[in-house]
């Protein structure tokens, strides 16, 4: 249990990790403010479906399926 969660949090200091949960608050933010402009939506989709492309290719080649 302990070596899962240091992995776990190993994996969530990863800098992708951090700029994705980093730009997700900064894009909460702007949306609660009515604030989010085309350009910022543009590139938050961008990295958002590369983030989660990512993970979902790591998960395909360790045999877990993806879907």
């Amino acid at each position: 249990m302990k070596d899962l969660l240091k992995e776990r949090l190993a994996r969530l200091l990863c800098v992708k990790s951090l700029v994705t949960m980093i730009l997700t608050v900064v894009f909460a933010a702007m949306a609660l403010r009515g604030d989010v402009g085309q350009d910022f939506m543009t590139v938050y989709t961008v990295i958002i479906a590369f983030y989660f492309g990512t993970q979902l290719e790591r998960t395909v080649q360790k045999g877990g399926g993806g879907g």
